[in-house]
């Protein structure tokens, strides 16, 4: 497959021309020299849609396995080590997650030029919405509670897991703006070791943007997030990173991967970007109260609350989190397509239709619907 083949999904539910070219043959053949399982001819068998970087399934002598490759500015050999060791926590502690695979040297990361690469066997499961972009509501209500069911279980294993800070901004999702006091203050002093999202801050009114957009729900967060503890989380957790099976009549979470938004945050900004991300069709917006998925939004959290209980307090701190649980990611999103791929019209769109459209749409009469449905859960 050639650059210009290789499409991707679009910020419009549509596909767009990649930014990462797909994986060529040349560089699985240099690659076999350093990972023994990219034995014999090696040939990729599918390339992601996934936009953020490049992937591919590669079909081995002993089976296939799945290579990612990231821009070295975006993910450092270190940088992505900090997930590693967080999926070999969570299979320690039972988890059904991903193996990752390690190099001759023992490495779980190789950088290579301008390109930093990791390696990880296939999970075991149906990848059930393998095309599906990350805002696809999840619809089918017994999924959606066999994934709250599993998330709860992903967090038990977590507890425990001790880890700093990662060591990027870059497409990782964090909470440290909405659990600070001064949202504003703190990404200010933020900016001067970011300078690509500094640079495009400065061309908006961004102080009155989140005055207005983001900051009225986040009044009295900082303090109610006091008391919520740090948990290493998955902070993407949606269909499409999830392998499922049959158990008889019904389809259940298999395998969990895809850990590259992982950070500490909580448990209850993992689980509220669950609903999130599976909960509302933020690509079909124009459809009304049919992109909102309530039905789904309580599945997620009756799934959950079947392993780990979640008091109405909690509830409630879950259903005020959901406007704001996009806020780090979306300031991130800005940051790399302004900084790395150099698209103003993307960055155009996770700043405009992202970081300030998704906390006005939670204060439409669709959006507040939804988190009525979650408190009256409580």
């Amino acid at each position: 497959m050639s650059p210009l083949e290789h499409r991707v999904q679009g910020f419009h539910n549509d596909e767009v021309p990649a930014d990462w070219p797909a994986i060529s043959d040349a560089e699985i053949g240099w690659l076999r020299g350093c990972f023994p399982q990219l034995e014999g001819d090696a040939p990729v068998s599918w390339h992601s849609p996934r936009p953020l970087s490049a992937a591919a399934i590669v079909q081995t002598g002993s089976g296939p396995v799945f290579l990612k490759r990231h821009h070295r500015s975006v993910r450092t050999a270190a940088c992505l080590m900090e997930e590693h060791r967080f999926i070999a926590h969570l299979a320690g502690a039972g988890a059904p997650v991903v193996r990752v695979l390690h190099d001759r040297d023992g490495a779980s990361a190789l950088e290579q030029g301008d390109w930093t690469w990791e390696l990880h066997a296939v999970g075991e499961g149906i990848d059930l919405y393998r095309d599906a972009p990350s805002w696809t509501p999840l619809v089918d209500l017994g999924q959606a509670r066999d994934a709250g069911r599993m998330l709860a279980v992903l967090h038990r294993a977590s507890a425990g897991y001790r880890a700093p800070q990662r060591s990027t901004h870059l497409l990782v999702a964090r909470d440290d703006l909405i659990r600070s006091s001064d949202p504003i203050a703190m990404l200010e002093r933020d900016l001067a070791e970011r300078p690509a999202l500094a640079a495009y801050l400065q061309r908006q009114s961004w102080h009155r943007d989140l005055r207005q957009s983001v900051l009225p729900w986040h009044a009295g967060m900082a303090e109610r997030l006091q008391a919520e503890p740090r948990l290493w989380a998955h902070n993407d957790w949606h269909a499409s990173n999830l392998l499922w099976r049959h158990d008889g009549g019904r389809m259940v979470v298999d395998t969990v991967f895809d850990f590259g938004l992982a950070s500490p945050t909580s448990a209850l900004f993992d689980l509220a970007t669950a609903i999130e991300r599976n909960a509302i069709a933020w690509l079909s917006l124009e459809q009304g109260a049919q992109a909102v998925h309530a039905g789904t939004a309580l599945a997620l959290l009756d799934g959950y609350r079947e392993v780990l209980p979640l008091p109405a307090p909690r509830v409630h701190l879950l259903a005020d989190l959901l406007p704001l649980v996009h806020v780090d990611f979306a300031l991130s999103e800005v940051e790399y397509f302004h900084g790395v791929t150099g698209s103003s019209a993307n960055a155009d769109a996770a700043y405009h239709g992202f970081l300030l459209g998704h906390a006005q749409w939670f204060a439409s009469r669709d959006g507040r619907a939804l988190l009525d449905a979650v408190h009256a859960a409580a």
